[in-house]
């Protein structure tokens, strides 16, 4: 990771216009309070998890940011979250994401 990176925010979030970097950001935050408070899978269904154990709201957010940005987005978001969380979380969201646009865990 760069040092611009590091300060400025991955580079498909940093060219995005004003308002959309905003949406983004907002989606930003909303990703790490679930990684912190329910994380992005669970062992179980039921309560924010699909039958597949994905955070529903997770998964609302990977769509969101798919129609916002494709793959390029998504990818950017994921490392966001890695720096923010851990890479753990990280391959948690992976997962929460598979099946979302061209997205692969």
């Amino acid at each position: 990771m760069s040092i611009l990176t590091w300060i400025f925010g991955e580079e498909a979030i940093r060219r995005l216009p004003a308002q959309q970097k905003a949406e983004i950001r907002q989606k930003i935050d909303q990703l790490v309070h679930i990684g912190k408070t329910d994380d992005f899978l669970s062992l179980v269904p039921g309560g924010p998890f699909n039958y597949q154990c994905h955070h529903r709201e997770a998964r609302t957010i990977g769509e969101e940011i798919n129609a916002m940005g494709g793959l390029a987005l998504m990818m950017a978001v994921r490392q966001t979250i890695k720096r923010k969380l851990s890479d753990v979380m990280a391959e948690h969201l992976d997962h929460a994401w598979k099946g979302i646009g061209d997205w692969q865990p």
